[in-house]
């Protein structure tokens, strides 16, 4: 594989700046699924932590090295899942976290930013104009700005994830990877690609967030002007040029899923396996949905990469009874 901006030995490195509690989670065959995919399926599961999602392995390691060199003040964009691990993985090592979203981001994910003791500032825009104020709040007060996917500590930490893969799974076909900014994909994808070569990367990216996808087939950065998915976790319109040259090196496919997939996705995995996921999780089911013929008979691997949903959104979704609050 051509050189990107991963190197393996400070992947391996970064699993020492991390948690344990974010590191070896679960990883088995889900046999419930496969009648109705038509192919073996194995899941791994980065919701069984503090923060719900795979985001905290890369936070631990920005978190890590801003202590170590005495940086206190640090901001970020969030559409919530790395706004709660950059507060996580901060509160524990005295850091002062600022956290900026669109006040239209799921109200659990924000609620849950500020209890774990970040400042929230929310912007009446989208994700992108949320990634704007967080870098003009870096500038003006000269503080660390986190930037998810750029920032190589967060694709490295991501890539944790794709260790504890190719240690545990003795082969696999294709790997079925959520794409929004890039940092999950490039992460487990480079550790596949270098250690498990034979293995597809296969990026998903929903219908009505497509410009990462529409960029890695195009090999040139492609921005849209709107999104529209209830995948708010990779709704990204503006693709990173850094990220995009690395993702064109590590992925084979980039596929895009309707919203009616992404929502059987979730009531299957709901339904015959018993999680509960976001969205954005489930995009890999729905890449199988939508196309047996491709997986069928192979050894896939999918990530869910995160369970912080809002809950009655989610009962809209796959269908269940409101739940009784009184």
């Amino acid at each position: 594989m051509q050189e990107t901006r991963l190197d393996i030995a400070r992947i391996r490195a970064a699993r020492r700046a991390i948690d344990p509690i974010f590191l070896d989670t679960p990883l088995y065959r889900c046999e419930a699924l496969e009648p109705d995919l038509g192919c073996t399926v194995s899941i791994k599961l980065e919701t069984a932590n503090p923060v719900r999602s795979f985001k905290a392995r890369g936070t631990e390691v920005v978190a890590n090295l801003l202590a170590d060199r005495g940086t206190r003040d640090v901001v970020c964009a969030s559409a919530g899942n790395l706004g709660q691990a950059l507060a996580w993985s901060g509160r524990g090592r005295g850091l002062d976290v600022t956290v900026v979203a669109s006040r239209f981001a799921t109200v659990t994910k924000l609620e849950r930013i500020r209890a774990l003791g970040a400042r929230l500032e929310l912007v009446d825009g989208d994700h992108e104009m949320a990634r704007e104020r967080a870098a003009a709040i870096a500038q003006y007060d000269g503080i660390r700005l986190v930037e998810d996917s750029l920032d190589i500590e967060t694709c490295e930490g991501a890539a944790t994830i794709g260790l504890e893969l190719v240690d545990a799974v003795a082969s696999f076909d294709a790997v079925l990877i959520a794409l929004g900014g890039g940092a999950l994909a490039t992460g487990v994808g480079h550790v596949v690609k270098t250690l498990a070569p034979q293995a597809e990367v296969i990026c998903v990216q929903p219908l009505g967030a497509p410009a990462m996808t529409h960029s890695w087939r195009q090999r040139r950065v492609v921005t849209t002007d709107s999104t529209s998915t209830i995948a708010d976790g990779v709704a990204g319109r503006y693709p990173i040029p850094a990220v995009l040259k690395d993702l064109l090196l590590i992925a084979d496919d980039a596929v895009l899923v309707q919203e009616s997939s992404i929502i059987a996705g979730m009531r299957m995995l709901l339904t015959h396996a018993g999680l509960v996921v976001e969205p954005s999780a489930a995009l890999g089911v729905a890449a199988i949905l939508e196309d047996r013929d491709r997986f069928a008979g192979r050894h896939v691997v999918t990530i869910l990469c995160g369970s912080n949903v809002d809950v009655d959104a989610y009962h809209r979704w796959v269908g269940a009874a409101p739940v009784d609050r009184s």
